[in-house]
């Protein structure tokens, strides 16, 4: 059973995400929470596995509540709800550490799938929104790191890198393992060796550091 906590000041959206996410037999909604400053206290007490959190909130917004609980030793997973697509505050919540985001009109079926993906640890960004994420970066002059980009990444083997390269381009583990002839169960342990190697949270994080590398340039 994946446990939830579902952070968002607007109670009808809380009560729809609740009926949403309850009709899994192997979802359940363990709390709520009307803003981002009760969601570290929140996680504290009912240790969800996934905290779908909402970016835009009166008092404390998604993006200080994300890097709060983030800061929690052994944090759960963050979805970030968003009715705005990729504007900045979710590419800021994305870079402290949200390991992927929701627009709010998702379909049932594919945000009780979305849930899921990001319990089993996997980001969830397909190739076309990761092509967006670092793109943004891209643009931004204050991600001039190639260098230590580069240097953090010479930690990781020949093999760790390929990985590395296909979750940047935003592919799955049975998508990498289709492309570089391996179990996706291996490919699942390189990439979390990649992980603690780069000190980096999720997949969002790695893809972020394989573009700032060059390891994505065509």
């Amino acid at each position: 059973m994946t446990r939830l906590l579902i952070v968002d000041d607007e109670a009808l959206v809380r009560a729809g995400l609740k009926m949403i996410l309850e009709s899994d037999d192997e979802l359940e909604v363990v709390a709520e929470a009307e803003d981002g400053a009760d969601a570290a206290r929140m996680v504290k007490e009912h240790r969800p596995d996934v905290v779908l959190m909402d970016i835009r909130m009166p008092r404390l917004d998604g993006l200080a509540a994300t890097r709060e609980v983030q800061a929690l030793p052994d944090p759960p997973k963050i979805v970030v709800l968003t009715t705005f697509d990729l504007d900045d505050y979710v590419f800021r919540a994305l870079q402290a550490g949200a390991s992927g985001f929701l627009l709010k009109d998702t379909p049932p079926r594919e945000l009780v799938q979305a849930i899921k993906v990001v319990a089993a640890g996997d980001a969830m960004l397909s190739p076309a929104v990761t092509r967006r994420l670092i793109g943004h970066f891209a643009g931004d002059p204050r991600a001039d790191r190639k260098r230590a980009a580069q240097e953090r990444i010479n930690k990781l083997t020949e093999r760790e890198r390929e990985v590395l390269v296909a979750v940047g381009r935003g592919l799955q583990n049975a998508d990498i393992g289709r492309k570089l002839f391996m179990s996706e169960a291996t490919v699942k342990a390189h990439v979390s060796r990649a992980l603690v190697k780069l000190d980096a949270t999720n997949r969002v994080q790695v893809a972020i550091l394989a573009y700032e590398a060059g390891l994505l340039d065509d």
